[in-house]
């Protein structure tokens, strides 16, 4: 059975309310406010909307509400962040010439004609999105802007991070106070759709990004709108069938929308003694967007010598063990054009870009470092909006299967990444629920012509365990009448997309058996009591409350 995302966000004046309720969040009755936003979720064959214009209901009224035939699911209305952490090599990583060369050496491919919307802290106008006219920098390519954070009435960027993203995404490199083509994005004539959902810190609503998901939607024909970024995310409470921000991405991926997701920053996350296991974000956890993980550059042209940050989070995803994320991207020490009035730039100097000359240093304001998988995203949401300039026709589930099939597959099999801002040394391994299908290649995506089906769905697979063996499984509970592209009669098999000797070493075999025989982890992942038992939500650890790291790994 299918379910409408959203159809109303209501106020209750109490919220002691029986948590084992089926249709109600266990984490709706955690909060001792007084009043509390909630998210109502309504059977998609019920057009019944009579309660949407309520403003507030008694607690009685809620449990009525609870008890409605019509009602799916009733989940608080739960915080959202942006996924960073406060390279001119970016693009030769993922095997693509610079996007901001001057016109005459630019790729074929730049993005030119299709729409991307950029939900985030809103994107600043400002030049380093001008198209080149014949006088000036031309008009600016952000051709839509909406503001949904109820607290603040600007579209305007005052946090920065929508604009990095945006920089990353389709920067031009042009109009700079001193040009410099290397900051130029992937895609560097795609129309930017600014819908702004995180405040001047960075914060923002589940159900403002609902909103403005569904504004992409309804504007998708008026902009060509072809794309999602979504470089942030929260703590998954529920499995990915019930999470509203879930509901809201297939929607939108249903519209013919390709979804790119933010995996998170936990990948260093203890706290439930997973090495950083199972913390993908929502909406991330989602089988059928593309999740992003961000990788450490090693200062190479090539992806050889690269490995995943150690801040990346990993899978399987703690409710539903959805493999995931599905690939990676350059995401570590990112810099990007940012609005030097915003909230980043004003507060953490040290990011700007500074150039030693002459003997002494030059700051430059409107460029500024972040890392994160916030930063990773947009590589692979511009990579969709090129292969879409490519060809038009192209499902979101035949892009995806093709960034996964094409994505580079000989990461070495382990690393040792040291932080200089924390003086520590993590150990990392490049196995299925850490890197996905591989590391971006944007070049072999644009040259690749295969082609999926148009009936089936690329959506990530889960991992079974079975007396030990974990094995890649397309059942999905609570998930019906889904023609899913990954099986052994399928020509792009788990062994082509997710290669056969992806990692080297006898512990670690990729394909159609068993999918990963851990090295370090079998007891945290699987064991009973973590990721397969049915208490734990998360830690007792706010993966988000870090100090902005001005070096990501070093």
């Amino acid at each position: 059975m299918k379910f409408i995302p959203i159809l109303a966000t209501l106020t209750i004046g109490s919220v002691a309310l029986d948590a084992r309720h089926h249709k109600v969040a266990p984490d709706l009755d955690e909060s001792n406010a007084e009043n509390v936003d909630i998210i109502v979720q309504y059977r998609e064959d019920s057009r019944n909307n009579r309660r949407g214009g309520r403003d507030r209901v008694r607690r009685a009224d809620l449990e009525a509400l609870a008890g409605d035939s019509e009602v799916e699911y009733i989940t608080p209305d739960r915080e959202v962040v942006a996924t960073h952490f406060p390279p001119w090599l970016l693009m030769e990583a993922v095997g693509y010439r610079f996007a901001g060369m001057t016109v005459p050496e630019r790729p074929e491919v730049t993005g030119k004609g299709i729409g991307v919307a950029v939900i985030d802290s809103g994107v600043s106008k400002d030049l380093y999105l001008r198209a080149p006219g014949a006088s000036g920098c031309g008009a600016s390519r952000v051709v839509y802007s909406q503001n949904f954070v109820a607290t603040e009435s600007t579209t305007e960027d005052l946090y920065g991070h929508g604009s990095h993203v945006a920089g990353t995404l389709g920067g031009n490199g042009l109009c700079l106070p001193n040009p410099a083509p290397h900051f130029g994005g992937i895609a560097p004539d795609v129309k930017i759709v600014n819908l702004r959902v995180l405040d001047a810190r960075g914060k923002g609503k589940d159900s403002y990004v609902i909103a403005a998901i569904d504004r992409a939607i309804a504007l998708k024909s008026t902009y060509n709108i072809r794309v999602i970024n979504l470089s942030l995310g929260r703590l998954p409470r529920e499995s990915f069938t019930l999470d509203p921000l879930c509901r809201a991405v297939e929607k939108a991926w249903k519209a013919g929308i390709v979804v790119v997701v933010a995996a998170g920053n936990n990948g260093r996350d203890n706290s439930m003694g997973t090495q950083g296991y199972g913390t993908i974000t929502s909406p991330g956890n989602d089988p059928f967007v593309i999740t992003v993980g961000a990788t450490r550059m090693a200062g190479s042209t090539g992806n050889y010598d690269d490995t995943i940050s150690s801040y990346s989070s990993k899978g399987p995803t703690l409710r539903d063990q959805i493999v995931k994320p599905d690939l990676v991207a350059p995401g570590n020490i990112v810099y990007a054009r940012m609005p030097r009035t915003s909230y980043l730039v004003t507060s953490y100097q040290a990011n700007t870009l500074q150039v030693s000359m002459d003997g002494g240093r030059l700051v430059i304001p409107d460029i500024f470092l972040l890392s994160g998988t916030s930063m990773a995203t947009p590589t692979v949401a511009g990579s969709a909006a090129l292969l879409f300039e490519k060809d038009s026709s192209l499902t979101p589930d035949q892009v995806k299967a093709r960034l996964m099939k094409t994505a580079f597959k000989s990461l070495v099999p382990s690393a040792s990444i040291y932080d200089s801002s924390t003086q520590q040394t993590f150990q990392v391994q490049h196995d299925i629920f850490t890197v996905g299908a591989g590391y971006l290649n944007l070049k072999g995506a644009l040259a690749n012509t295969e082609k999926i089906s148009s009936t089936r769905r690329a959506l990530s697979p889960r991992a079974v365990n079975e007396n030990g063996s974990i094995k890649l499984s397309t059942s999905y509970p609570n998930l019906t009448g889904v023609n899913v592209a990954w099986g052994t009669n399928v020509i792009w098999g788990t062994n082509v997309v997710w290669g056969t000797h992806v990692v080297s070493g006898s512990n670690v075999i990729w394909g159609t058996g068993v999918v990963w025989q851990p090295v370090s982890a079998t007891n945290v992942i699987w064991g009973t009591n973590v990721i397969w038992g049915t208490n734990v939500i998360w830690g007792t650890a706010d993966p988000f409350n870090e100090a902005l790291s001005i070096s990501g790994d070093r």
